[in-house]
């Protein structure tokens, strides 16, 4: 969702409503929101209601929660407010599985794992890369929803959502790699103890950002003495080491991870002469090409010429779909912003970030880059109006604060406090240490072919290093992109694989 200033924003049954119980005089009348002075002196809103659905094929009754909690200061001062909206099966067991799910950003609320993916209602929008277009937008039951088979909560980092610092508390102090994974953390053992799950089978996903939040938080969680055991990571989307995939001047690791979402992207829109039938076995040639000569001709720098400067021009003209004119005035380094413009060009087309199986038209055809991603603007109206509609009218949470579905966490603190240089940010040492160290713990990966904000070959990169025991590292993919449960074949397809994995534990 949002990585970086160079990776922009972005990069989710029937019920019978039934109240818990009487809320508390102040959930009752939740303050004035908006005047910071008072927000630390009110008790957290939380209100639960009672739900049944049907999810994998189960019928399951369940309490739904939409509520705050406080993080405190030593001294017992309220700081930061997290909004969260936990479904629990009922009657209450100890011994299920609890996932606790996060999206990305920096600056992302859940909504979008949340009303697309895995909770028990969903937004209906287009499922082939059309516009969601204007309200209504279909609120529906969401049988593909995880509760089958475990609890899940849902977080919205501060800045995100609901979720803000309280009183004088400035909110920068959580916006960081490290300062945020801390926070998280710190819900994530008080919601523990609030629910009496310690001993608990604990699943932790996040989707773009928020799989370098699993992998900062499985550190704050099973690096301490204190440790909160894991038995899998969830990674959607993920981006683990920054390094590899910045586009600076002299690095050329983004163009060797490009290349097979490249190809991927001009086989869905037929511009690979000869295309082939299946889509992984020509993502597979890409991949081998990507790593073999492709990654060769760029080390060579500017000793590459003659005959062999023009066989990897003809191979990756081949895989790109884009001429070799045009590879050649990039000097065989198509950056991702150009392909999106270039490759339908001759159509008056631009192709979209997040997804690239969405297209869309800009004010012209002359430009290097689009002029928006036409994979998010066409899915972002949906998802605002559901997680508002659902939230305030269905669950009956009280606020006048805005969602913030992507919003600015800026100046965001990358430093990781181990030394590196600011062009090499990596998370993914956190996941090996935590396979080492902790022998039930597994790794599930789920990426999208058409995805350009989080390649998924940037994915395999990072996970592939020395350290990672890869028996325990699961991949899958999915004809789709950043947000592949929009795809109804792949958001079926992703929570029959994430069930599997839970239940494989």
């Amino acid at each position: 969702m949002m990585l970086q200033n160079r990776i922009a924003a972005l990069l989710a049954a029937s019920l019978l409503a039934t109240p818990l119980g009487a809320p508390l005089a102040a959930q009752d009348k939740p303050k004035d929101e908006s005047r910071a002075e008072k927000s630390a002196e009110r008790a957290p809103q939380i209100v639960t209601v009672r739900r049944t659905g049907t999810f994998g094929g189960q019928r399951i009754s369940y309490a739904a929660t939409a509520g705050e909690m406080f993080l405190k200061d030593n001294d017992g001062t309220p700081k930061a407010a997290i909004n969260y909206y936990s479904y629990v099966k009922e009657p209450r067991d100890p011994s299920r599985p609890v996932t606790f799910l996060f999206n990305g950003g920096p600056g992302s609320g859940s909504v979008w794992l949340h009303m697309g993916a895995f909770g028990p209602k969903r937004v209906a929008i287009p499922s082939d890369g059309r516009d969601d277009g204007a309200p209504p937008y279909p609120i529906v039951d969401n049988p593909d929803s995880l509760l089958d088979v475990t609890d899940i909560v849902f977080i919205d980092p501060v800045g995100t959502g609901f979720s803000h610092a309280l009183g004088k508390t400035d909110p920068k102090e959580y916006w960081g790699v490290t300062k945020d994974a801390k926070a998280v953390a710190q819900f994530i053992r008080l919601w523990l103890n609030d629910n009496g799950r310690w001993n608990s089978p604990k699943f932790l996903g996040g989707e773009s950002y928020g799989t370098t939040r699993s992998a900062a938080v499985a550190n704050e969680l099973e690096g301490q003495y204190n440790d909160v055991g894991l038995n899998g990571i969830i990674l959607i989307s993920a981006i683990l080491d920054f390094g590899a995939q910045a586009e600076v001047e002299g690095n050329d690791m983004p163009y060797v991870i490009a290349v097979p979402s490249m190809a991927a992207v001009a086989w869905y829109h037929n511009k690979v002469a000869d295309r082939p039938a299946s889509l992984a076995a020509f993502v597979a040639e890409a991949r081998a090409f990507a790593t073999g000569p492709y990654a060769t001709a760029l080390l060579k720098g500017v000793a590459l010429a003659g005959e062999e400067r023009a066989a990897v021009r003809r191979q990756l003209a081949r895989f790109t779909g884009l001429s070799e004119e045009f590879l050649e005035r990039t000097d065989l380094r198509p950056a991702p912003g150009r392909f999106w413009k270039e490759l339908l060009r001759d159509r008056g087309l631009v192709v979209g970030r997040l997804d690239s199986r969405y297209t869309g038209r800009d004010r012209d055809n002359a430009g290097e880059g689009f002029d928006n991603d036409p994979s998010f603007y066409g899915i972002d109206a949906g998802y605002a109006a559901a997680i508002n509609a659902y939230v305030r009218d269905d669950l009956g949470f009280k606020t006048d604060r805005q969602y913030v579905t992507i919003g600015s966490v800026q100046p965001w603190d990358w430093d990781l406090g181990r030394g590196e240089d600011v062009y090499y940010k990596s998370v993914a040492p956190y996941l090996g240490r935590s396979l080492r160290e902790n022998s039930g713990l597994r790794i599930f990966v789920g990426q999208g072919y058409y995805d350009f904000a989080t390649p998924f070959f940037g994915a395999e990169y990072a996970l592939s290093r020395t350290g990672f025991p890869a028996d325990r590292i699961k991949f899958e993919y999915y004809e789709s992109g950043h947000m592949m449960y929009v795809r109804d074949e792949d958001r079926a397809k992703l929570t029959r694989d994430i069930r599997a994995f839970i239940r494989s534990r």
